[in-house]
């Protein structure tokens, strides 16, 4: 892969920073107040890697919710923010990574689930956003993962070939995206049980262990190489 076509495409929540207790927590509050009050972290993990407005819609039919989609992803995304802007982490070996890509001069984005005012939010209350060229929300586009439509975009705004990308992505349904754009993938695992799943076989680089295991280090040697 020459270095004029490289790019690096970051999902955001869960890979760049452990954002995914605030969504957690802001859809117990949602549901909560509906009078459901057995939403548990287990029933969370089964949405990781999936839009915030393709959650919503599935709990519609899952919690029988009657109120429109689009008032559900308006409370949801407020009580985000809210917790959001108090308090998220950037894992560091990503902060090490993305530091590491910028002086390289390697072109980089976000590419998220997430709305465009809690990919902002994030990435300018930790600093990201002077590293990141492009971002690019699930919204923005007619489908989202494991579609390849948001990596896609993100290819697109950055003048990039798909085939010159790298994608970093912690769940299943990103690496299925990255796959389905002919994109080459590190995965780290969120749910490190879900390094099984075969989306994460096709990754050029998996990080089995989340987080835990993975290294700014390891990850630039591959993508550079």
């Amino acid at each position: 892969m020459s270095t004029a076509r490289r790019a690096v495409l970051f999902d955001l929540d869960g890979t760049l920073v452990d954002s995914e207790p605030n969504y957690f927590e802001a859809g117990r509050r949602l549901l909560a107040r509906r009078a459901i009050t057995d939403f548990t972290w287990a029933d969370h993990e089964r949405y990781v890697g999936i839009s915030t407005r393709e959650t919503l819609a599935l709990w519609r039919r899952t919690y029988g919710l009657t109120d429109p989609l689009e008032e559900l992803l308006a409370e949801k995304n407020r009580d985000y923010l809210e917790l959001a802007r108090a308090s998220t982490r950037v894992y560091p070996e990503q902060w090490k990574l993305v530091d590491r890509l910028h002086d390289a001069g390697v072109p980089m984005a976000v590419a998220s689930g997430s709305s465009r005012a809690a990919i902002e939010a994030i990435l300018d209350g930790t600093g990201l956003s002077a590293r990141m060229r492009v971002q690019v929300s699930a919204d923005e586009v007619p489908h989202g993962k494991p579609a390849p439509d948001v990596f896609l975009e993100a290819a697109r705004r950055l003048d990039a070939e798909p085939s010159g990308c790298v994608v970093l992505e912690d769940a299943a349904p990103g690496a299925a995206a990255a796959h389905a754009a002919g994109m080459r993938c590190v995965g780290v695992p969120y749910v490190p049980s879900s390094a099984d799943d075969p989306a994460f076989a096709t990754a050029g680089l998996l990080f089995r262990g989340g987080q835990r295991e993975f290294t700014a280090e390891a990850a630039y040697d591959w993508i550079m190489a």
